[in-house]
């Protein structure tokens, strides 16, 4: 399956956020997401969503200020 890229980029809190679970609401079961934001309170905001989603950060990193999630749908 392809990653499907989100560049959230410039965006403040609370959008990167939501921007992310409107996205995962409209993706099928394992799609990847490769997101790039870079609000640091994302590096909170992102996992505390995937707590609720039930979805899963694959790999999370900072390069500078720019924060980078893989995230993948769970299973429907």
């Amino acid at each position: 399956m392809t990653a499907t890229p989100l560049n959230l980029r410039g965006l403040k809190c609370p959008l990167p956020a939501l921007r992310v679970r409107k996205a995962l609401k409209g993706a099928a079961s394992g799609t990847l997401l490769l997101v790039e934001c870079t609000d640091p309170m994302a590096a909170i905001d992102i996992p505390n969503l995937m707590r609720e989603t039930g979805d899963a950060i694959e790999e999370s990193r900072s390069d500078g200020d720019l924060l980078v999630f893989h995230i993948r749908k769970a299973p429907a």
